[in-house]
């Protein structure tokens, strides 16, 4: 039976006595808590939680948590085979690389060459990690429920989260009412509402919090931002931002499968006819394997059978638990955009897209957000394309091609800043005025060997400040899920940011929100 987190909260409370723990943040900055590592549990542990404890093999990792341990078994499993592949590329000293793709747009094959002496040092220290957390992974007690791991065991000073986007603001919000410090992958949540009770709840606990956008804490975006700092494009009025998903990674733009209830002989062969043939032919009775427990997958999202279609990780595609691609990338490219020109809350919103059915994100979508001026900056005009969609290609890029993976263009007054995903291989254009310009001034502290994960669990210690916390991933993902809004809204929409508030289309403040299921309110 689904616990509320108010109950839960209220059981823990009776049966812990207190925690045992106490947070580092109570201690202060001026004092060592009695171990300087940190008891770490994580949720999700399937996935990206699986690299998320690569990162933190330093630490010491006291409980793991994950609703098919089956699925995730196989990802500690490939640890093996893991590190015995950066063991080849580090005797060999060789490291594989894609050139950049030809003037028609077509992708090279990967090519060799050696490593550089960054490249190896970092590959023996990814090794040596993997090797920690095969080693600690035995040891390290393991539950299905998170309610039960934190309300049982009382040793965990920090939690990492990395579960299906829907089930990540219950969760962070039950270990920061603990006291516990919460690294929760990105996006930050499902829906906007969401968001902002996080930014609340980390405000009201002080406790360490990190968005899992890990590009936030390499060099590369760094120095992106600090080009636009430095001036060298100057006002920025036009931003555009773009990635391949959900191309080749997981289903969008399909049907919920269920049985048709017209004959398929009597359906036409137009597209509803097809759409309706689709749905039924992936329609089956299914039972979750036994290691899934399908309904604490579900958590707060409303109920749905089961289907191999929507576990593992194609879940992300589907409106009742991810936030699509715009969830999945907007936290690792619409990041430095926001960060270098203090963007804030949007005034317009429009989205439009391939077909959307309202319940599988559709194959494309182009997002436009109205940005008004802040101080001395402009107006600025933001446009995300995902599914293949590409902006118009600058005459500076001469024969150079996007990167079609994902990418961006800040167009100034006086030249454009091209990334990639993550922020990486910031560059002037046109390349007279990188060459000229050389590098920006450097005025943002660099992340100790750019480990997102330990720079939080550094904070959690007080030793230091998360790179991306919630003050700031919330307002990031909360600009990402907007286009979400509107795309499910299938209109343009005006928002008062400071009320949280659609202001032209009042229906569409519904989709701001989400009525947890039974039971799993926050």
């Amino acid at each position: 039976m689904p616990v509320s987190r108010r109950k839960f909260m209220s059981n823990v409370a009776v049966t812990g006595a207190g925690l045992t723990v106490v947070p580092r943040h109570v201690l202060g900055r001026g004092f060592e808590a009695p171990s300087d590592t940190l008891n770490v549990a994580a949720v999700g542990v399937g996935g990206q939680g699986r690299s998320d404890l690569v990162n933190l093999s330093t630490q010491n990792i006291v409980a793991l948590c994950d609703v098919d341990w089956d699925y995730a078994n196989r990802g500690f499993e490939s640890l093996d085979r893991d590190i015995k592949t950066q063991q080849t590329r580090l005797d060999e000293n060789m490291v594989e690389f894609r050139p950049p793709a030809s003037a028609r747009g077509e992708e090279q094959p990967l090519q060799k060459r050696a490593m550089t002496s960054l490249e190896r040092s970092r590959t023996a220290a990814q090794v040596d990690a993997m090797l920690r957390l095969k080693e600690r992974l035995p040891g390290t007690k393991r539950y299905q429920d998170f309610r039960e791991m934190l309300d049982r065991q009382k040793d965990i000073d920090a939690v990492v989260i990395a579960t299906p986007d829907h089930m990540h603001a219950t969760i962070a919000l039950a270990a920061m009412d603990l006291g516990k410090h919460v690294y929760v992958q990105k996006p930050l949540t499902w829906s906007v509402a969401e968001a902002r009770a996080l930014a609340k709840r980390a405000r009201e606990t002080k406790v360490a919090t990190q968005m899992g956008n890990q590009g936030h804490s390499w060099d590369d975006a760094r120095t992106a931002v600090e080009y636009v700092w430095a001036g060298a494009i100057g006002d920025v009025r036009e931003i555009h931002i773009w990635t391949n998903r959900p191309l080749g990674y997981w289903p969008q733009g399909v049907p919920r499968p269920e049985r048709s209830r017209t004959p398929l002989d009597q359906l036409r062969w137009n597209g509803p006819g097809v759409i309706a043939r689709i749905a039924n032919a992936l329609a089956g009775d299914y039972a979750p394997p036994p290691s899934l427990a399908w309904d604490l997958f579900l958590g707060a999202a409303p109920h749905v059978d089961y289907h191999p279609i929507y576990h593992p990780f194609n879940w992300r595609g589907w409106v009742d638990w991810g936030v699509g691609a715009i969830g999945d990338m907007g936290a690792h490219l619409i990041d430095h955009s926001m960060w270098a020109l203090d963007l804030g809350y949007p005034t317009t919103i429009e989205t439009v897209s391939t077909p959307f059915n309202g319940v599988s994100f559709p194959h494309a979508t182009m997002t436009v957000y109205d940005f008004p001026a802040r101080g001395n900056k402009p107006a600025s005009k933001l446009t995300w394309y995902d599914g293949g969609l590409l902006p118009p290609k600058p005459i500076e890029m001469g024969e150079e091609e996007f990167n079609k993976g994902g990418g961006a263009l800040l167009v100034g007054s006086k030249g454009k800043l091209l990334h990639e995903t993550y922020g990486a291989k910031p560059r002037l254009l046109p390349k007279s005025l990188h060459d000229a310009f050389g590098r920006p001034p450097q005025k943002l502290a660099r992340i100790p060997n750019e480990n997102h994960e330990m720079n939080w669990a550094e904070a959690a210690k007080g030793k230091t400040e998360t790179s991306c916390p919630f003050e700031y991933a919330a307002r990031l993902t909360e600009v990402m899920l907007l286009g979400v809004v509107s795309l499910r809204a299938g209109r343009k929409l005006e928002y008062d940011g400071a009320n949280m508030r659609v202001t032209n289309v009042p229906d569409a403040n519904e989709y701001l929100r989400r009525e947890p299921r039974q039971g799993w309110s926050f």
